[in-house]
């Protein structure tokens, strides 16, 4: 299931070369998956009490071209695939206004105890939620 929402770069954003800055970028990604993961019913709190939470163990990003404060920028993110305690996945950011690739990301999380920061086995139902549309 890809799951996509927009985004309005302000100037904030902006480095001190006049484009949006790499720091910008990895919020995106980061924040993309944590909406994706809110919409299929698996919020911070749901994973808290099940005592595990998703860390970022790898961020690999692909700065296609520049963005600038005031575009309209399409954030879509997907799992591509899973392993026992990892998943990988994928966001592209696109100009909305043309459809030009800005950035191509594929980011390892790994899913930890809350108590000792050890891998933990993601559960069927997490991976589930993740494969189905939600209503």
């Amino acid at each position: 299931m890809v799951f996509e929402h927009e985004i309005v770069a302000e100037p904030a954003d902006e480095d001190a070369f006049g484009h949006v800055s790499n720091v910008s970028y990895v919020r995106w990604v980061q924040d993309v998956a944590l909406g994706h993961s809110e919409r299929v019913g698996w919020n911070l709190e749901r994973y808290q009490q099940r005592g595990v939470v998703f860390w970022v163990r790898r961020h690999e990003l692909d700065y296609l071209r520049p963005a600038h404060a005031g575009e309209h920028l399409v954030v879509r993110t997907w799992i591509e695939r899973w392993t026992a305690a990892t998943s990988v996945r994928r966001t592209s950011i696109v100009r909305a206004s043309d459809g030009a690739s800005v950035l191509n990301a594929t980011t390892t999380w790994a899913l930890v105890s809350r108590h000792d920061g050890r891998p933990r086995r993601i559960p069927a139902e997490i991976r589930a939620a993740f494969l189905e549309q939600p209503a």
